[in-house]
Formats: C-alpha cells, structure tokens, sequence
C-alpha cells in the first residue's frame, strides 16, 4: 500500500500527517536537550559533593593511614569518576542525538516544502486548464446559439413573400458564418477537452501519486531515523554502563577494605612515645627521725608536676633538626619520613642527570640540534644538587640508626631488670634521660587548651589542629591574638586566640 494509490485524494491530510511527524522530532529533540541538562547539573552536583567531603584539616589529616578514612577518599574519588561518566552521556547525547536530528529534520523540512510545492503546483495546473476548458465550452455555446439564430432567421426571411432576394442572400451569408464560428468553437472545445482529460489523468494517476509516495518515503525515513534516535537515548548509556559498573564496585571494594583492627594498629604505631610508664611513688615516713627544717634533706624533697613533659618557658630550645626533641618513636617515624623524601628527590636529580647526559651526547653527534655547551650550567646544577642530598640522606640515615641503637639498648635494659626482677626500678633511656630530669623551680606548669574549631595553618609558623583537640600553650597571646601550642605529636606552632579555651 502506498500513499498515491490508496490516499490520492487526501492531500490535505498528508500535509498535516507530515507536519506532525516533524513536530514529533522536534519535541523529541528538546526532549534529549533537556535530558543532557540534567545530567551535566547531577555530574557538576555530584562533582561540587564530592570536592566538599574530600579531604580536609592538616597535612597530618590528609596523609592518614587508616583504612577507614582511605575508604571515603576512594568512595569520593568513585564517585568524581561516576560523575565523569554522567557527563559524557550528556555530550554523547547532545552530540550523536541532538546534532545529527536537527541537521536531519532540516533536511526533512526542505524536502517536504519541496514536494508540497510540486503538488501545489500541479493542481495549478490542472485547475487552470479547467478554467481554460469552461472558458471554451461556454464559447461554444455561445457561438451555437447564436448560429441556430442566424439559421432560423435566414428561414423566416426566405419565407418572407415581402422580402427581395438580396436580403435573404444576406440572411443566409450571416447564418452560414455563425455555424461555421460555432464549428471552430466546437472544436476548439472538443480539442481543450481531450487536453484536460490528458492533464487530468497524468495529475490523478502520475503526478500526485508520485509526489504523495515521496512524502511517504520522506515520512517513512523521517519514523526510521527518530527510531534510531529512541534507541540512541538507551544504548549511549549502555556503552558507559560497564565503566559505571566498575566506579560502583570500587565503592564497595572501598567500604570492604576497612580494617577496624588494622586501624588500630596505626592508630598506635603512630602514636606511641615508646616510653615507659611510670613506677609507684615510695611512700616516705616522716614521723621516723624528722629533723629541724634547716637539715639538708629537707632540701631534697621530690617535686612533683601533674604533667608528663615539663617543659622550661624561659629556655625551650626550638625544635631540632634530628627531632630530638620528640619522643623516640615519634622521632623515628619523622626521621624516616625526610629519609624517605630526600630519596625521593635524589631519584628526581639522578634522573635528571641521566637524561641531560644523553641530551649533550646527541647534540655532540648531532651540532644541527643544538649546542652542547648550553647543557654544562644544568648538569653542574644538577651534580650539586645530588651532592647536597646525598649529604642529607646520610646525617638523617646517622641520626635515624643512632634512635635504632639507643631503642635496642634501652630494650636490653628492660630485659635486663625484668629477669632480675628488681622492684621500684626505673629504666630509662637516653633519650627518656633528658626529660625525666629533676624537676625544679626553673621549670614552669604549661597550661592547656582545648581547639574550639578547626585551624588550617597554611602560613609559615603556624600549624593545624581539629576541633576539641588538647593541646598545650607554649606561648601566650601578647596582644597579636595569636597563640604558640604545642601539639601531641610534637608540632608546635601559632594558632588564633580565638579558636581556643583555656583549661581553668
């Protein structure tokens, strides 16, 4: 079945058909338009989300260990990815669907306008041939009428006794004359009818149907490419299904990965001092042979701080470069991180070094590519630098095996007192020496803070603390509104005078 044949006589109705069919495209193309807009607000949302919970508070926070807060930053860096995947449904969307329907239906709209103007045309046509046709047949009657007249009155006039003979002679020139106009008429009214039934048939049965099976063609391609266009909208997903697959299982590997004793056992490995804890307090009888105030042992009373690490205001020494003013494990963890970053960088300068060497020898064999002698600045700089951290690496690798030594003697110690099993002894180590020191009146009680806020110190002198962290004022506010504190880690540093509370 086909247009021509069967809806020859229903233009009007293709012409609406047709013109519903283009609208429908256009619907469907702002459909997908508004399709792609949502999914480019849902990725920026989704990206703007993931931004806002990825890692934040001090570098100590950022480089944290736990499996725990490892797996949000995975979850999130997923989840950026999701994102990414959502976003290039939208182009895909706006590019292979939108695009090429709006470039198609163009062409659609020209080649209906196109036909219907052939069919316009064609009716024209035909319609003025009709027109041309009545024209001529109402000549011809005119003209017969008018030669039966002339006929009838050539008759009466012959009839006439009364009338002379050059007047029926006249009558009969006239009547002949008029038949033989209204003959020409005749034919040329035979003549224009055999045309328009021509043109007629060749409208009814050539011209339209063959217009009207192009617009069925039109439309026909016009359903064909808006069905690849449905199919378009699901399989444009499809094809980043697997890669959105893979962000949600990464999720879920994430959230499988935690470890709550693993954490744990950071969590204490980062944190230990390495000391150990303190031994009762002898009880001292001074009813047995207490002497006048003035005897010397009165003089060698125990003082006693609530806190675990006086500390002199007056004379703290600033933070040493081998970290000696920390705790012995804390000190190695510090020491074998700058080993680890001065090795790092020393790989960096190495190969530097390398590929500057292979560079000066091509342009030695090869003058055209440049100058050799350009590169000698460079590899000096770069020979320099590779001493200066080989020199690093080795004082921190002294520093770090002198901490392994003292650990493994102060362990000996330990082993040592415990086989004997010697009561109300204190084994220290050399570096526990330096701190548990006979407290006297040069040592002053630090206060304590506690952070009501978190503090991002990014400027040089200040540091990071977390809100409800404890903390220990090393330094009060002079007036700056500014505060030096001392973390448990040992970072010390400036922070504001309004982010704390200090302990009564």
């Amino acid at each position: 079945m086909d247009w021509g044949t069967d809806l020859w006589d229903q233009g009007e109705v293709i012409d609406k058909h047709t013109q519903a069919g283009l609208d429908l495209v256009e619907r469907y193309i702002k459909f997908v338009k508004e399709r792609t807009e949502i999914e480019q607000s849902y990725a920026k949302q989704l990206r703007s989300l993931s931004k806002k919970y990825a890692k934040k508070g001090s570098k100590d926070e950022q480089d944290c260990r736990f499996s725990n807060h490892a797996a949000l930053q995975e979850i999130l860096n997923e989840l950026n990815d999701y994102a990414g995947q959502r976003e290039l449904i939208a182009e895909n969307m706006m590019t292979n669907i939108c695009v090429e329907l709006i470039k198609f239906l163009q062409d659609l709209k020209q080649d209906r306008k196109a036909h219907l103007s052939d069919a316009k045309r064609a009716q024209q046509n035909l319609e003025s041939s009709f027109k041309h046709l009545e024209s001529t047949k109402r000549r011809f009657a005119k003209e017969w009428a008018e030669a039966e007249k002339a006929t009838q009155q050539a008759e009466k006039t012959e009839n006439d006794a009364n009338t002379t003979k050059i007047d029926v002679d006249k009558a009969k020139q006239h009547a002949h004359a008029r038949t033989h106009t209204a003959e020409e008429c005749r034919n040329d009214y035979a003549a224009q009818l055999q045309k328009y039934n021509k043109e007629q048939n060749h409208y009814y049965y050539t011209e339209i149907p063959q217009i009207f099976n192009k617009l069925q063609d039109l439309d026909e391609r016009r359903i064909r490419r808006l069905a690849e266009g449905y199919c378009q909208f699901s399989d444009l997903e499809k094809k980043v299904q697997p890669i959105i697959s893979k962000c949600l299982e990464g999720i879920s590997a994430a959230g499988a990965k935690v470890d709550a004793k693993q954490d744990s056992v950071v969590f204490v490995e980062q944190h230990k001092s390495g000391f150990e804890r303190p031994s009762d307090v002898e009880f001292e009888d001074y009813t047995q042979g207490i002497k006048a105030a003035s005897s010397d042992s009165s003089h060698n009373l125990p003082k006693f701080r609530s806190k675990l690490w006086p500390i002199s205001r007056k004379h703290k020494p600033p933070p040493a470069e081998d970290f000696s003013h920390l705790p012995p494990e804390q000190r190695k963890k510090r020491l074998q991180a700058k080993i680890d970053d001065v090795t790092r960088k020393l790989h960096m300068e190495q190969e530097t070094s390398e590929a500057l060497e292979k560079m000066k020898g091509v342009y030695e064999q090869n003058p055209n590519l440049g100058d050799p002698s350009t590169l000698e600045p460079k590899i000096a700089e770069t020979a320099q630098n590779t001493g200066y951290l080989c020199g690093e690496l080795a004082k921190f690798e002294t520093w770090l095996s002198e901490v392994m030594g003292a650990d493994e003697c102060a362990d000996a110690v330990r082993n040592n007192n415990n086989n004997n099993h010697t009561p109300n002894t204190i084994v220290t180590s050399p570096n526990q020496q330096n701190i548990y020191t006979e407290f006297d009146d040069d040592f002053d009680e630090f206060s304590q803070c506690t952070a009501l806020y978190n503090f991002e110190g990014k400027s040089e002198g200040t540091i990071s603390v977390t809100d409800g962290e404890l903390l220990t004022v090393m330094e009060e506010d002079k007036g700056d509104g500014w505060l030096r504190v001392l973390r448990a880690n040992g970072e010390e540093g400036f922070i504001p005078s309004s982010y704390v509370k200090l302990s009564s």
